[in-house]
Formats: C-alpha cells, structure tokens, sequence
C-alpha cells in the first residue's frame, strides 16, 4: 500500500478509515498526536481546524505518497479551502466518509466540496459498514482510478 496521510477534521473517521485500510479492530479513539499505522499517518482533527497547524500537514505530508482529504458526508460544516490540495507536494484524493448515515445529497455536496478542494479523484466510503473500501484499497495499492457506475454518474 502507499504511504498515505489522513487529513479531515475531528470525528470525520480518519481513525475507522485508518484500522479499516490496516486489517484493525475498529475501537472508536480521539486521535491526540500524529499516529504511524503501517503506510498511514493518522492526524488529529485539530491540525485541519486550527490553521496555525495546517503546516504540519504539509510538512509530513512529505514523507508520504498519497494524500486523503476525509470529509465525513453528512457533517455541514467544511474545513477544506478551494484548491488546497495544491500546497501539498504530493497527489490529494479524496473520500467521503460515513456515507451509511448520509442522504445521497449530502455525499453528492460532500463530493463536490472536496473535488473543489482539489482532491481527485473522490471515493465514497463506509469505513465502519466496509462499503466502497474495495476500490479504495485497490487505489492505494496499484494507483487504478474507479470506474464509474451508471447510477453514479446520474
């Protein structure tokens, strides 16, 4: 698997999303320091929503390969600016998260934000459920791009 940074704001299932990708139990934790779990680093909330600590992301982002905006589906407030994916040095995808407690709306916003962030391309995920976590593993295995179902693209 890449090396992968998981960049989102608190309680948007970084951490799920996080033992979900490694094989873990899924134990609900607050996420206080940086964490290394096998190929990905696992960030507090706080980094993302205190912009004095956005640096830090930037700045390990370095060591990894891949990054993962995580914006969890229903939450209503967005903490991604536009175009931000472009002061990391590496590729920012994105993933909608805790898509089993959202209408399809709130993922299609959720989407949208994110890809106005710059991520790409944008996986629709339920880390706690397992559902689209297949073509997201694939993706940080082999770098294969998903292939859009035609209720997808309605």
């Amino acid at each position: 698997m890449k090396r992968i940074i998981l960049v989102g704001s608190v309680a948007c299932g970084k951490t799920t999303l996080c033992q979900r990708l490694n094989g873990l139990e899924q134990i609900y934790k607050k996420t206080q320091a940086l964490e290394v779990i096998n190929h990905t680093i696992d960030t507090p909330g706080e980094y993302l929503e205190h912009r004095s600590l956005l640096q830090a992301l930037v700045v390990t982002s370095v060591e990894t390969e891949q990054v993962l905006f995580v914006q969890d589906a229903a939450q209503e407030r967005f903490m991604f600016s536009p175009g931000q994916a472009a002061a990391f040095s590496v590729p920012v995808a994105g993933v909608v998260s805790k898509a089993d407690a959202a209408t399809s709306d709130q993922i299609r916003t959720a989407g949208a934000l994110l890809a106005l962030a710059g991520a790409s391309p944008v996986f629709v995920v339920s880390a706690r459920a397992g559902q689209g976590m297949e073509a997201l593993a694939r993706f940080l295995e082999d770098g294969a791009l998903p292939v859009k179902k035609e209720a997808e693209n309605g």
